[in-house]
């Protein structure tokens, strides 16, 4: 009797046990499936981070570049273009005008596709986009290369702001974007340095039926950037909340074992997280409410099974979400907010964009006045200036298209054209790193009026401006508090509205930006035909309607940049 309850007895029991404790040891593994948080906070901070901050170096140069490089080519391209002063202007508008006009075809591919292949996509269009403006032989060609570069930047110039901030923690996420900001401040930099090193140069070498200058070597070198970010990405993982955000959740794990393994130095298969919680947002239809408990069950080797059926309706469910995420910004609550928010941006981009983009053709003309007045009595005054940009670019358009041999266009560029450009960038860059300080201290509201009013006392001064130092410190003021007001509008916005329509109202704003800067830059050639106070009327203008929209926003001093 003792033996077979020694040798029989006691197996079953342990058996059942060990029966028993199975099904709650995979309701544990169940429960512990992490969100996106939990697990990017367990990838850590290291390696991958300084890596992929490496690259986002050339990816913030390359949407810089897109936008600023034409202002930079502008006076040594008149005799070859054949510019005129509308032409200049259209010349730094037409980015804005490819950006505005791609802008939902790129907010739809982000949310679809992914965004590393919208970032490699994108790069590597405008790569080829940039490349064929430096070949363009009249301004025409380049004025389409310039549409289709600013068509393919819209994407990257977003999306590499979301990338980043997926690809950190929360701990890491506000001094991100700070880092980004000074990149932007960096790249902003390196154009004049560059310009002053290759356009005062004489090349002009012919390869087939291309003739090249030292203006077009100017903007195929600043195609690097775009075709370095264009290589640089493929290295680096899907975005996790991506992802995650599509039911992929076992290639989100792979991607948070890599960063893991970079940051720690440890194998793949130590990450602590086994499972991620499902957070693929089903839209709840009727008579279908017993389908929900399902989404309690994550295992990773589901999901994929879980993503085909709704792929189905992938397009229609997205565009009704989008219809839906819009029908807020047109009802009583947010409709006149968001429309006085869309009008101040454009304002202030209008005023900022418009500036900072005819300064170099302004500091070239200044340079050139005052080597032709050397030794003369004559004051260097914006009205002085003006007059004379003016008439030479109807004296140089003229001479190329009589071509008469007794009559040359000339193009005078030194390296020290591009002196003021420099000085004007740097101060950009130190106002940057102090506007974090400056917005906790004043607070957003307080910053961005009085900003924008010293802008607009900055436009209209340089009408009474009798030398070149004081126009340079007029417009690097301008510049740096046009800057950062728009920082602030931006998170102004962000703070006036609910987390479910910060990012339509963002991009709906941005769109109203660019239109302003398009606007502006056409304007602004226009005006400088009637006299030395319209142009900069109109800047001041803007700037100050800006200003008084800003004062009745309803928005507490105390909110700081976010």
């Amino acid at each position: 009797m003792s033996e077979p309850r020694e040798s029989g007895d006691p197996t079953p029991p342990r058996k059942a046990a060990e029966h028993q404790k199975d099904p709650p040891q995979k309701e544990a593994a169940a429960v512990a499936a992490a969100d996106f948080e939990t697990a990017i906070d367990a990838a850590g901070f290291g390696m991958f981070n300084i890596l992929l901050l490496v690259a986002a170096v050339p990816a913030a140069m390359g949407t810089v570049y897109e936008t600023s490089t034409m202002s930079y080519i502008l006076p040594s391209a008149e005799c070859d273009l054949k510019l005129s002063l509308l032409d200049k202007g259209i010349l730094n508008a037409i980015t804005y005008a490819g950006m505005i006009s791609s802008a939902v075809m790129w907010g739809y591919l982000a949310d679809t596709k992914g965004r590393k292949n919208l970032l490699i996509v994108g790069y590597a269009a405008d790569t080829i986009c940039v490349l064929g403006g430096a070949l363009s032989q009249n301004r025409i060609q380049l004025i389409i290369f310039k549409y289709l570069g600013g068509f393919c930047m819209s994407g990257p110039f977003a999306v590499l702001m979301t990338y980043l901030t997926e690809l950190h923690g929360r701990k890491h996420r506000q001094r991100i974007m700070m880092m980004v900001g000074i990149m932007f401040s960096i790249a902003t930099l390196t154009l004049p340095g560059l310009a002053m090193l290759i356009l005062p140069e004489t090349w002009n070498v012919r390869i087939w039926n291309f003739s090249l200058t030292s203006w077009q070597f100017f903007v195929a070198i600043t195609a690097l950037p775009s075709l370095l970010s264009f290589v640089l990405f493929f290295f680096f993982p899907e975005s996790p909340k991506f992802l995650m955000s599509k039911g992929r959740n076992q290639e989100a794990l792979a991607a948070f074992k890599f960063m893991y393994h970079l940051n720690s130095r440890k194998p793949k298969d130590s990450f602590p997280i086994k499972v991620l919680a499902n957070e693929v947002i089903v839209p709840v239809k009727k008579h279908a409410k017993e389908e929900t408990p399902p989404t309690e069950e994550k295992p990773p080797t589901e999901c994929d099974v879980v993503q085909d059926p709704e792929s189905q309706d992938s397009k229609k469910s997205s565009l009704r979400s989008g219809f839906t995420q819009l029908r807020p910004l047109f009802t009583k609550p947010y409709l006149s907010l968001s429309l006085w928010v869309y009008l101040l941006n454009f304002c202030v981009l209008l005023g900022q964009n418009t500036m900072r983009l005819w300064l170099p053709q302004l500091f070239a003309s200044i340079n050139e006045y005052e080597n032709l007045m050397s030794g003369k009595s004559q004051s260097t005054s914006i009205c002085n200036i003006l007059e004379y940009s003016v008439n030479r670019t109807q004296r140089q358009l003229e001479a190329v298209t009589r071509n008469d041999p007794m009559v040359e266009c000339h193009v005078n560029i030194t390296p020290s054209t591009y002196t003021n450009n420099l000085i004007v960038a740097a101060a950009g860059l130190v106002a940057y790193m102090l506007a974090g300080f400056l917005v906790n201290l004043v607070g957003v509201k307080r910053i961005m009026t009085s900003g924008l009013f010293i802008a607009a006392c900055c436009s209209i001064g340089m009408y009474w401006s009798s030398s070149a130092v004081s126009t340079v410190a007029l417009a690097s003021l301008f510049v740096t508090m046009g800057s950062i007001s728009a920082t602030s509008v931006i998170s102004a916005s962000v703070n006036l509205f609910p987390t479910s329509l910060r990012t339509m109202i963002v991009s709906l704003e941005m769109m109203f930006g660019r239109l302003g800067s398009l606007l502006g830059n056409i304007f602004f050639p226009a005006l400088m035909g009637l006299g030395c106070v319209p142009p900069f009327l109109m800047i001041s203008l803007f700037m100050l309607a800006g200003c008084i929209m800003a004062t009745f926003l309803p928005l507490k001093n105390k909110a700081a940049l976010k």
